[in-house]
C-alpha cells in the first residue's frame, strides 16, 4: 500500500498493520483502541485535506479497525456511491449478506472494480455479490485456504476503496 496520506492517517494505519492488515471477515471488536479515540477526535476535513471523499475516507479508516459502530454510523449517512461501497462492506463483515447485497446494488459499477477483478485474479468483471458468497462460504472454513484468499481481497478492495476516497480526484486517473 503507498501511504503517502496525511501524517496523521498514516500514524494512525501505522497503529495496526500500516494499511496491510488482513480484517476479519466477521467484525467482531474494534482492533484498536487507540485509533478509536484518534478517529473520534479528528475530523475528516483535516485528516483527508482536498479528498475526493473525506467523509468516506473515514468510514473506512472505522472499516479497517473493525469499529462496526462508528463505520456504519458514518457511511449510512453518505449518499454517494462510495458511502453505499462501505455502508455494504460494513454490512458483509456483520454479517448481513442480504443488506450487504442491497448496499453493493446501489453502488452500481464503481471505478475500482476493474482493478479490484485484476488483483483477485479474475478474467471478467469484478462481482461484488459473488464475494459476499465467498466470503459467507469462508467464514465457515477458519483457517483454509479459501479465508485466507477471502481475507486478502478484502484487504486489497479496502486498500483500493480507500485510496479512491482519500486522494484528491485527478482528471482522467483510472482508478489503481
Amino acid at each position: 500500500m503507498n501511504l503517502d496520506y496525511s501524517s496523521e492517517v498514516v500514524a494512525i494505519l501505522a497503529l495496526d498493520g500500516a494499511g496491510e492488515r488482513l480484517m476479519p471477515l466477521v467484525m467482531e471488536r474494534c482492533s484498536s483502541e487507540t485509533a478509536r479515540e484518534r478517529l473520534r477526535t479528528a475530523s475528516s476535513a483535516r485528516l483527508f485535506a482536498g479528498a475526493r471523499a473525506p467523509e468516506a475516507a473515514l468510514s473506512g479508516l472505522y472499516v479497517y479497525f473493525s469499529c462496526f459502530d462508528e463505520a456504519h454510523t458514518i457511511a449510512q449517512d453518505i449518499a454517494t456511491p462510495e458511502g453505499s461501497y462501505w455502508h455494504a462492506i460494513v454490512h458483509r463483515q456483520e454479517p448481513d449478506a442480504g443488506n450487504a447485497a442491497y448496499w453493493f446494488r446501489r453502488v452500481g459499477a464503481h471505478p475500482i472494480f476493474p482493478a479490484l477483478a485484476c488483483a483477485a485474479g479474475q478474467d471478467g468483471p469484478w462481482d461484488p455479490l459473488a464475494f459476499i458468497e465467498m466470503c459467507e462460504q469462508a467464514r465457515h472454513r477458519p483457517g483454509s485456504d479459501l479465508e485466507a484468499r477471502a481475507r486478502a481481497i478484502q484487504r486489497t478492495e479496502w486498500q483500493l476503496l480507500f485510496d479512491y476516497c482519500a486522494r484528491p480526484a485527478e482528471p482522467n486517473r483510472p482508478a489503481t
